[in-house]
């Protein structure tokens, strides 16, 4: 196994076009969720995929498991009868109306998830284990499984990977905070916003000043940060890397990030430089733009098809 991620899994739910929830006489249907969204990307790009999570034994929650396992990545999932199956709504539009999210996960079975109800013997047999910032703010329990997987998988030798990926509507920056960096020791590789880094973990300065100043206060391998429509800049053994956005006419934006970090890693687990890594991320992520849902449903030839056409990264 390449690579296992952990978390929870949604149902997204979503009126066509930019029409209004109160106005929608229809919802398409779709999974969706950081860590499942990063498997199914690096899985669609080469790499052999693990998804851990808990859900309810019903009809939705096998829903989750069919749409993954459609898409070429394995879940190892505890079944239970308790809890439910966490969805979101979400509200599509333009400037200035904007896109809205609403939540409806309380009590969803994976805010009971412990170590021992999940697929450790997957994470030992895997090269790297990554999980997000969402995770660890949906419970108490998950806070403390997170930080157990993420050490079980350091002690067998396994790349730790991590996305501070911070929801303003599950915690706040403080409790982010402190919850977060008590978890970084167990952390290789980090990714993180630029405006995440600032506003959460209360590192200032440009994005390579900030990268630095993680890797040297909590002996990260790698940062990478990213900048949205600046793309991103990564830190490791002291070089700095940037690489742009690719050009991309957006019709969903929802899991570019995800699409990222699931294209770096399709190509940073097969033994690609750092900077080739990046590229392969911020091309799929351009795609990605270009598809509805949360995950990116490209194929590796698209990819090398969009880095093919445009620039490269910028070293220094």
């Amino acid at each position: 196994m390449d690579l296992v991620t952990f978390g929870e899994t949604m149902l997204r739910l979503s009126p066509p076009g930019q029409e209004r929830l109160e106005r929608a006489a229809s919802l398409d249907f779709r999974a969706a969720g950081a860590e499942s969204n990063v498997a199914v990307n690096a899985g669609r790009l080469g790499l052999e995929t693990c998804w851990l999570s808990k859900l309810p034994d019903n009809g939705l929650g096998r829903k989750v498991t069919a749409t993954l396992r459609a898409q070429g990545t394995t879940p190892d999932v505890a079944w239970t009868d308790e809890g439910r199956q966490g969805t979101y709504y979400l509200e599509q539009a333009g400037k200035p109306r904007g896109t809205n999210v609403i939540y409806d996960r309380d009590g969803a079975a994976i805010t009971t998830a412990t170590p021992d109800d999940l697929g450790l013997d997957r994470i030992e047999a895997s090269r790297a284990f990554f999980t997000s910032g969402i995770t660890p703010a949906l419970s108490a329990t998950l806070e403390e499984t997170t930080a157990a997987l993420l050490e079980h998988a350091q002690d067998h030798g396994v790349t730790t990977y991590f996305d501070v990926n911070y929801r303003s509507k599950l915690w706040s920056p403080a409790e982010a905070r402190e919850v977060l960096t008590d978890l970084f020791p167990a952390v290789d590789v980090l990714v993180v916003p630029e405006r995440d880094a600032d506003a959460v973990l209360d590192f200032q300065g440009d994005a390579d000043e900030i990268a630095v100043a993680l890797a040297d206060e909590f002996d990260f391998e790698t940062v990478i940060v990213t900048r949205g429509a600046e793309g991103a800049l990564a830190w490791e053994d002291g070089d700095v890397v940037e690489q742009p956005v690719f050009e991309a006419d957006t019709y969903d934006d929802i899991g570019t990030g995800d699409a990222f970090v699931g294209g770096y890693l399709a190509r940073r687990l097969t033994g690609d430089s750092l900077a080739d890594s990046l590229a392969y991320g911020a091309a799929t992520a351009a795609l990605k733009r270009t598809i509805p849902g949360d995950t990116a449903m490209v194929t590796p030839e698209e990819v090398d098809r969009v880095l093919s056409r445009e620039g490269r990264e910028i070293s220094r």
